[in-house]
C-alpha cells in the first residue's frame, strides 16, 4: 500500500512492513556486522528484502571486501524495490557486493 511517500506491506489486513519504522531492520544487520569484525571479506545473508532497511544498514558498515546475498522468494518485492520504492532503496540493489 503507499499514502504519498509512506509504503506499507501488507499480508491481509496485517501490516509486515512500514517504510516509517526500520530501527529493528537496522539494529539486525548493525548488530551482525558488529560480529564480523574480524572477517576481512564477510559474506552476510539477508532472508528476506523487505522494505531493504537491513540491506542499506549492512552496506552502510561492511567494507569494499564484503559481499551481501539476499534471499527474496517474491518476484514482486523486487520489482517494487526498483519500481515505486526505489527512493526507499537508494540505489542499493545495485551496489556491486550485493547479490
Amino acid at each position: 500500500m503507499q499514502r504519498g511517500d509512506e509504503f506499507s506491506i501488507m499480508l491481509g489486513a496485517n501490516e509486515l512492513m512500514n517504510s516509517r519504522l526500520s530501527g529493528s531492520e537496522e539494529a539486525l544487520a548493525t548488530m551482525t556486522v558488529e560480529r564480523l569484525r574480524a572477517s576481512s571479506s564477510p559474506h552476510l545473508l539477508i532472508g528476506g528484502l523487505g522494505m531493504g532497511f537491513t540491506l542499506r544498514a549492512a552496506l552502510a558498515v561492511l567494507g569494499p571486501d564484503s559481499r551481501i546475498t539476499v534471499a527474496e522468494l517474491i518476484p514482486e518485492v523486487v520489482d517494487w524495490a526498483r519500481g515505486p520504492m526505489a527512493d526507499i532503496f537508494k540505489g542499493s540493489l545495485d551496489d556491486p557486493r550485493v547479490q
